[in-house]
């Protein structure tokens, strides 16, 4: 489990059905386990009470995982560490790249409102659809990253790392399927292959999903949603295809048409976040002798006027390359668009580049022709960005680069984790579901029915658990009991990942990052779910220092 604090609780499931099994915990992993369930004790000629004996079992569960719990309160994790999911010392890694938007500058929650208003003005003023939409705000609770939208059939829902969608988590608009709809629907709750997003998330050749992986989609969910809701309340006949491109198109123009980067530079203070740490961060690099080197798809004058905001006038001296409009994730395969310099007044020159120059700026070009000007390539630079696909995926499957994956929503999910709340459900479901496994042998009729009363009390506390994170769509990396979509995703592309760039400057440069070793299915969890004490500080010792 990636998230240590529920694979703390999980541990402690493990650990309290471990005691009522008699100090055995091999006997749900396949291995016949002695002490599997204390006898019955019944008088000759008699029934066994198997009412009572469930429900004593149950009891004595309970007890063991609340005594369990202030243990865990005590090994909490830091929502500023870094985790990882390959190793890797900094001190191999002589050269830092980074993207822009939401890896170097954060935004307020302003922005999503401006790019929601902006592209709902769109339609309504472009595209033709009803004013009456402009009565929908943009709600900044409805919607997670990660989710996926089935173009066809207008409809947003969570997805786990073997493509089963998890029910209760899938939107028509601004109100749930039934789970009996949904799975008419798709023929049960498993999406194939082939009808799932391409590489980079995005509906083409066929696909029906669209997967929306960057931070800025979340305004196009929910302006998606709302305009369904519309339509959907009002009886009006539309086609599902249409809407999707309309608002895919609406959203792309706020960006394209310069209107969200006017707004920002108008108002700098109201929708870039300053407190990031950025030039923190960019001078203990630069001050160990770290070469830099930055690569946004954000314009020339939009990035220069946010980072003399979050950096300072000189901010160029930190970098020894600056590329803007690189158009990622094309520039990390398209070996055919040259690089072109741009002078102080943003005009793009006609000299052939030779060489990449500390203090310009470029704008396009392509990876192949970075790596033949600069001769940096494999494993000793590391690139930070927020989007899994445009960001890292090329870069880490077909040059080698280490990667570094910006996960701003992980600083506030590991807070909720941390919450005792949270462990004791977290702990008390996994030792409920452990009970479950276990005492299903018993196959009578009254023992059934004190089964199905413990598998409702599982359901609603499943529920409870997602509603700790997000009422529609729960937590960003977890399903009921699987990884999402998003974290499978995550765990391939990204070396290591954090909440923001400034969670470096609790590591030293030559810092190792050793993932845990998560326990698969067939082995003891005892020692490995331990949380972990080195590359991950521990809440308390974070505090202490």
């Amino acid at each position: 489990m990636t998230m240590a604090a529920a694979a703390v609780a999980r541990g402690a499931g493990a650990r309290a059905a471990a005691a009522l099994r008699g100090g055995c915990g091999t006997a749900s992993r396949g291995r016949p386990c002695a002490g599997r369930a204390r006898p019955l004790c019944t008088a000759p000629g008699t029934a066994p009470d198997m009412k009572g004996y469930l429900w004593e079992r149950y009891r004595e569960a309970k007890r063991s995982t609340d005594e369990l719990v202030p243990s865990i309160m005590s090994n909490l994790l830091n929502p500023d560490a870094i985790f990882s999911n390959n190793e890797m010392s900094l001190s191999d890694i002589e050269i830092y790249g980074f993207d822009y938007d939401y890896t170097l500058v954060f935004y307020s929650k302003h922005l999503h409102t401006l790019i929601f208003n902006a592209a709902r003005d769109l339609l309504i003023n472009e595209h033709r659809y009803p004013a009456e939409i402009r009565k929908y705000e943009y709600d900044p609770n409805f919607a997670i990253r990660g989710l996926h939208y089935d173009v066809q059939r207008a409809v947003l829902m969570k997805i786990d790392a073997f493509h089963y969608i998890q029910l209760g988590t899938v939107y028509r608009g601004l109100s749930v399927v039934p789970d009996e709809e949904v799975i008419e629907m798709y023929e049960g709750s498993h999406v194939p292959l082939e009808q799932m997003s391409d590489f980079y998330g995005k509906s083409s050749h066929g696909n029906t999903m669209k997967q929306f992986m960057d931070i800025f989609s979340l305004p196009e969910m929910t302006l998606l949603s709302c305009v369904n809701e519309y339509f959907l309340k009002n009886n009006i006949d539309y086609e599902p295809v249409h809407l999707y491109k309309d608002v895919k198109d609406s959203i792309r123009d706020v960006h394209i048409k310069g209107i969200m980067y006017r707004a920002i530079e108008a108002d700098i203070e109201k929708y870039i976040c300053y407190a990031e740490q950025t030039r923190a961060v960019l001078a203990k690099l630069a001050d160990h002798g770290k070469k830099m080197f930055l690569i946004t798809n954000s314009p020339s004058s939009f990035v220069d006027k946010g980072m003399r905001y979050i950096v300072g006038k000189d901010w160029r001296d930190l970098f020894d390359v600056v590329i803007v409009q690189a158009e990622k994730p094309n520039f990390f395969n398209d070996k055919r668009r040259p690089f072109r310099k741009m002078n102080e007044k943003g005009v793009l020159l006609w000299d052939k580049i030779h060489k990449l120059q500390k203090g310009q700026i470029y704008k396009q070009g392509n990876l192949y022709e970075f790596l033949k000007l600069t001769g940096w390539r494999g494993s000793r630079v590391l690139y930070f960005g927020d989007h899994i696909y445009s960001d890292l995926a090329d870069l880490t499957l077909k040059h080698g680069w280490r990667t570094g994956a910006i996960i701003p929503e992980l600083r506030s999910e590991l807070r909720i984790m941390n919450t005792e709340q949270y462990i004791q459900t977290v702990a008390w479901l996994q030792t409920l579901t452990g009970l479950l496994e276990q005492m299903q042998v018993h196959r009578d009729a009254e023992s059934q029915l004190v089964l199905q009363e413990w598998k409702k009390e599982r359901k609603e506390m499943r529920e409870m658990t997602k509603s700790f994170f997000n009422a529609q769509f729960g937590s960003l990396f977890r399903t009921d009991q699987n990884p999402t979509y998003f974290l499978r995703r995550l765990s391939r592309f990204a070396d290591i990942y954090m909440a923001s760039l400034s969670c470096l400057l609790n590591y030293d440069v030559s810092h190792t990052f050793y993932p845990r070793r998560t326990p698969l299915q067939h082995e003891l969890p005892a020692w490995s779910e331990r949380p972990p004490t080195f590359g991950a500080p521990l809440l308390q010792e974070a505090q202490a220092k």
